[in-house]
Formats: structure tokens, C-alpha cells, sequence
């Protein structure tokens, strides 16, 4: 790879994510000053489908940042940022929702989701370390180190793959569960699904962009052999 391509390659691994995060953010601030008809907060959102769904053990908190909302299997909690717990729009409404879907797929056993759970720790680790081997490889051109970095950055390229069909059905569980109890209505339904859907971008880009490198470490290795 030249450098005028390997300088391409690196601003577009810098501008995906980069585009993701900003499109997430312009439609959650455009979105959370549109109100959905049952004027709901997030919380009352979340708990209401909770219900509806016989999750009684399933606890809502709150958590500080701005769009840091995410469910804890292991404690059985659904954390909300005081935005979304709080606000009464069609962003709060679909990302406390989308929050929702995880612990209905938590309760139902959703293969994806036990098996990205299963990851956490192995992609945690592979993601820690791949890069020392990955780079001592091509620096002291040790074919076997770096394909063992290879081999331990692709746990965590799986975790992203797998990421993607969890976080997409959570939307979906979402959609479904908004429109069945009647918080919003049959008109705001597209807007709603424009924030579920800017929110799936962060995922899809992430995922992007750790194929990306990892392929181009696989070639790498493959020049290197040759």
C-alpha cells in the first residue's frame, strides 16, 4: 500500500466513526425536542413495556453522560442518562425502549446476546494485547507473533459482528413494543425509527472500521509470508 493510499485508508477509518457519532447526535437533539402524543418520560416508557412484558425484576436507574444508556444483565438493571430518563420526546421514548429490547432479550435467552456476552471477556483481552504482538510482528518481521496478534484481534472483531444483530433486533423489539402499548402512534412511527436507526450507525461503523484493520493486518501477514 502507497502512502497517498495508506493516508486515504487512515482518514477514512478517522471519518466513519466520526460521521456515525455525529449523525447519532444530530438526530438525538433533533428528535428529543419532539414530543411523542402519550408524553411520556423515558423511564415511565421503559418501565410500561417492562411490565407489559412480566419483567418486574428488571430495575431502572440513572447514569450520567449523554447518551450512555445501556442494560446490565448481571444486575438486572436498565441505566438511563437523565435525558432520556427524564424527557418526554420521541428520543427519550425510543432509546429507553431500545434499552427494553436487551433485557427482553436477556430474558428470552436470544442466542446473539449470550453469545456477545460469552465475548466480553476474550474480546477484552484480545483488543488489550493484539496490537503488542501485531506490532512487534511487523517491526522484527516475526510471522508467528503477528499472526497471533491476528488471531487475538479477531475476538474482538467478532464481538463487533455479533453486536450488530443484537443491537438491530433490540431496535426492532422496540418499534414492536412502543406502537403494542400505545406510547406512540401509528404517525411517529417513522421518526421514532429514524432514532433507532441513527443509533445502529455507531454499531455499523465500529464494525466497519475493526474489518477493516483487521483485514489489513491479514495482508499484511500474508506479504510477509511471501
Amino acid at each position: 500500500m502507497g502512502l497517498g493510499s495508506y493516508l486515504i485508508y487512515i482518514a477514512l477509518l478517522m471519518i466513519i466513526p466520526m460521521w456515525a457519532q455525529s449523525k447519532v447526535k444530530s438526530t438525538y437533539t433533533k428528535y428529543s425536542k419532539k414530543p411523542t402524543s402519550s408524553s411520556m418520560t423515558g423511564a415511565e416508557v421503559a418501565r410500561k413495556i417492562l411490565d407489559e412484558n412480566g419483567l418486574y425484576d428488571v430495575q431502572i436507574g440513572q447514569v450520567k453522560g449523554t447518551l450512555s444508556d445501556h442494560y446490565d444483565p448481571r444486575k438486572k438493571v436498565i441505566k438511563l442518562s437523565e435525558g432520556i430518563f427524564h424527557g418526554r420526546s420521541m428520543a427519550s421514548s425510543a432509546v429507553a425502549a431500545h434499552e427494553v429490547g436487551h433485557a427482553i432479550q436477556d430474558e428470552q435467552e436470544y442466542a446473539f446476546l449470550k453469545m456477545r456476552s460469552a465475548l466480553v471477556p476474550i474480546a477484552n483481552f484480545g483488543s488489550n494485547i493484539s496490537f503488542f504482538f501485531i506490532l512487534a510482528g511487523i517491526f522484527f518481521s516475526m510471522t508467528n507473533m503477528l499472526l497471533l496478534g491476528i488471531i487475538f484481534m479477531s475476538a474482538a472483531v467478532l464481538f463487533q459482528l455479533v453486536t450488530l444483530p443484537v443491537e438491530f433486533d433490540a431496535s426492532n423489539r422496540a418499534m414492536t413494543q412502543l406502537v403494542s402499548a400505545g406510547v406512540i402512534n401509528n404517525n411517529e412511527e417513522r421518526e421514532t425509527k429514524k432514532v433507532l436507526n441513527a443509533a445502529a450507525l455507531t454499531y455499523v461503523a465500529a464494525a466497519l472500521v475493526a474489518v477493516a484493520e483487521l483485514l489489513r493486518f491479514v495482508l499484511i501477514y500474508l506479504s510477509q509470508r511471501d
